[in-house]
């Protein structure tokens, strides 16, 4: 063991030292700020807003482009299918939409029913991607009064047709 005193050029080499430290702080400093602005980005991305059809282009959240979930009842005698797309107008508190859904919207799909489309409005056109037909037993119960009015309006549809 070496007891001789140190000379100030040892004590030269320490600032390195507590320049090492600092390395991996900084390094774990960045990967955090990064992680928070994805997750923050991917979060505000993957909300889309429940619309009626006749809220589209005039409550907030149900603006823009930006994508949302409208609900409406499918017009009667306007679905038609051209080159694998569907189109048709969804209708709700006599207000309607043309709808473009991209594919075949499934075989529970029909006229004068509630739907809810998911999509984006472009060009005065609602792209939907995405076609619920009926909803889960949570969100019949939680949201009660949408669903009656949705059913009303389709009772009317199927009244007014037949």
């Amino acid at each position: 063991m070496d007891l001789t005193p140190r000379t100030p050029s040892d004590e030269a080499a320490q600032p390195a030292k507590t320049k090492r430290r600092w390395v991996p702080a900084l390094i774990v400093v960045l990967a955090l700020g990064s992680g928070a602005v994805v997750v923050t980005k991917f979060l505000t991305s993957a909300i889309d807003y429940y619309c009626n059809v006749d809220e589209v282009g005039v409550k907030h959240g149900c603006t823009g482009t930006r994508a949302i979930r409208v609900q409406g009842v499918v017009k009667e005698h306007t679905v038609t299918h051209n080159n694998g797309d569907t189109q048709f107008v969804m209708e709700f508190n006599h207000k309607s939409i043309n709808v473009n859904y991209t594919g075949d919207p499934g075989g529970l799909f029909q006229e004068c029913i509630p739907v809810v489309a998911h999509g984006q409005m472009l060009d005065g056109v609602f792209k939907s991607d995405d076609i619920e037909v009926k909803h889960s037993n949570a969100y019949v119960q939680k949201n009660k009064a949408r669903m009656d009015a949705a059913n009303k309006e389709a009772a009317a549809c199927s009244v007014q047709g037949g």
